[in-house]
């Protein structure tokens, strides 16, 4: 059986350490692949020796390089990656950006700061996003 696979866009490394916590809390095998920004992540999708589709991508907004909303309109121009699951990691403030994200078919949010632990009570907090969708969409859990 294949294991799932998940593709971490971001660059702040206390959000990436803060993301593998919440994962650990999936109780099963799973793939994590990490890129620091956009372009990074794209030479990841177009590794012809990592063949790395993956089954849910965690994408900052704000990045160096390639921002999250560049590499949104990148991969749904691609064939292979048009309709991959992808969930936006963003701060409240950035209305314009979710905006924009939602023109490119975002499957939806999580809010930052992904560490603060009164986050956990959010419905849009990490562990929340790990809890509900996650699982859902990895294990074929239903909630």
């Amino acid at each position: 059986m294949k294991r799932p696979t998940i593709l971490l866009i971001e660059d702040d490394e206390l959000d990436i350490i803060s993301v593998e916590r919440s994962l650990k809390k999936l109780e099963s095998d799973y793939v994590l692949h990490a890129a620091y920004n956009g372009i990074e992540a794209l030479k990841m999708l177009k590794d012809p020796i990592l063949k790395l589709v993956p089954d849910v991508v965690l994408l900052d907004i704000n990045m160096p390089k390639m921002n999250g909303i560049e590499f949104l309109k990148v991969i749904r121009e691609d064939e292979i990656f048009k309709d991959l699951k992808v969930f936006i990691m963003t701060t409240s403030s950035e209305a314009e950006d979710r905006l924009e994200a939602e023109k490119l078919g975002i499957s939806g949010y999580i809010i930052k700061p992904l560490n603060y632990t009164e986050n956990t009570k959010r419905s849009d907090s990490m562990d929340a996003f790990v809890h509900f969708h996650l699982r859902k969409i990895l294990l074929g859990e239903n909630i």
